[in-house]
């Protein structure tokens, strides 16, 4: 008699059931869904922002350890979400896990790159190889999938801020703007106003769009120690995580102006 609710069709990644679906892949997105944390993405005309929430699942844990926004290079960065509240702490710990092992393996893909071709890693071309080893874990019957959405950022020297999301069935694509995690599509329905005229953000605009929309998603005000921002600019093409009292401004500016 088969356990769970997949009908037997669950215990093997790669057996498809019946009706087409592939369980093992399924549960990898709840696992990202049912994360206590939700993580927002924003394109901007001279920039990219993402936000995340920042909860540290154990009283103990050194705060400035924890962190879902890693450096592939100093020009490309990458938003992992997948970290579950304290409640579900060893799935928490595993999808933390997930998230390095998929850090590390990028940075040294980007730095075989660099050194094989001479420049920076295009963000397309990492975010495709990112989805491409995504996607053959769910080929294998002794490989589970990552249970992590990432989101990479990075300026292209043709086309600008690019911002792209890859999840752990290998699909990625481009966006102007974009969210994962618990509150997904509430933050998703909150953007689509926000980008229905295909607005160019200033630098200032794209951070305080990204920040607000989170915070109306999840109806709170937060501190700048509540989340985390990672932006990356024209100007300087430089992948940087902002300072609290840099969220801190931009926190205030939302304030005023709301």
């Amino acid at each position: 008699m088969s356990r769970g609710s997949g009908g037997g069709y669950d215990r093997h990644i790669t057996i498809f059931s019946p009706e087409g679906r592939l369980y093992q892949v399924e549960y990898a997105f709840k696992a990202v869904k049912a994360a206590g944390v939700t993580s927002i993405g924003v394109r901007g005309k001279d920039s990219v922002c993402v936000v995340t929430q920042k909860k540290v699942p154990d009283k103990l844990l050194d705060q400035t350890s924890v962190t879902l926004l890693f450096p592939i290079t100093k020009y490309l960065g990458l938003l992992a979400t997948g970290i579950t509240e304290v409640r579900l702490l060893c799935a928490s710990y595993a999808l933390i896990a997930d998230a390095r092992t998929l850090v590390q393996q990028a940075r040294n893909e980007a730095a075989e790159f660099r050194f094989r071709y001479g420049y920076e890693m295009p963000v397309d071309v990492l975010s495709r190889w990112i989805a491409d080893k995504s996607q053959v874990y769910t080929q294998h019957a002794y490989m589970r999938p990552l249970g992590v959405v990432a989101m990479i950022l990075g300026i292209d020297e043709e086309k600008g801020p690019q911002l792209f999301k890859c999840d752990p069935a290998g699909h990625f694509f481009g966006h102007k703007a974009t969210s994962a995690g618990g509150k997904e599509q509430e933050a998703i329905n909150f953007l689509e106003k926000k980008m229905k005229n295909d607005p160019k953000f200033t630098y200032e605009e794209t951070v305080q769009t990204a920040i607000s929309a989170l915070q109306s998603v999840l109806q709170e005000d937060f501190k700048a120690s509540e989340i985390e921002v990672g932006v990356v600019r024209e100007e300087d093409k430089l992948f940087k995580v902002l300072s609290t009292d840099e969220i801190d401004e931009h926190l205030t500016a939302i304030s005023e102006r709301d």
